[in-house]
């Protein structure tokens, strides 16, 4: 039962590319239940992780791992079909390379990164969740208008810039503790 988080996240990493041909093809009606249920799957695997303690290593990497490969590739496929800006896909795209990066050099230098996702980077992927189904919801609909995509385009960015310094501003603190130390 400790490992049904893992294989949601497994299941959410399996319904990307069913997801990608869906909007590629513009099948809204599949574009919009795939999407929700991939966002309904991240929702669900951890709050089964937390209720239910049914957490692993696996599972701290697997998580993060599996929303950050479907919010990047819906943004970046949004983008190419001209759904969703590019300047937001590449804001959102590049906080992830960053974060990536950072934890690479960290883990090579000073050794394994543990840490915790911060209150930020959920309110981030809660954020890029909303905006992307409210994109994915104007393409089939027409509803919501320009103005409130816009405006949550707004709110993508700046809580995306804000997780994004907040992870590097953390590894740093790491980094400088770790030379202080030795």
């Amino acid at each position: 039962m400790r490992h049904i988080p893992n294989l949601i996240c497994l299941a959410r990493i399996m319904l990307i590319v069913p997801l990608l041909q869906a909007m590629l093809a513009g099948e809204q009606i599949r574009i919009l239940l795939l999407f929700c249920i991939a966002a309904a799957s991240d929702a669900l695997d951890g709050y089964l992780a937390k209720r239910f303690n049914w957490t692993s290593a696996l599972g701290r990497f697997l998580d993060p791992a599996a929303d950050k490969l479907l919010l990047v590739s819906v943004f970046i496929t949004a983008a190419w079909l001209d759904i969703a800006p590019w300047w937001v896909a590449a804001v959102a795209v590049a906080r992830d390379l960053v974060i990536a990066a950072g934890a690479l050099f960290y883990w090579l230098w000073f050794g394994p990164l543990r840490g915790r996702p911060t209150i930020i980077s959920k309110i981030n992927t809660g954020v890029q969740i909303m905006y992307l189904l409210a994109v994915i919801m104007a393409s089939a609909t027409g509803f919501p208008p320009r103005e409130i995509l816009d405006a949550l385009a707004a709110v993508v960015v700046v809580t995306t810039l804000a997780s994004g310094v907040d992870y590097v501003a953390r590894f740093l603190r790491r980094a400088f503790a770790q030379i202080a130390a030795a």
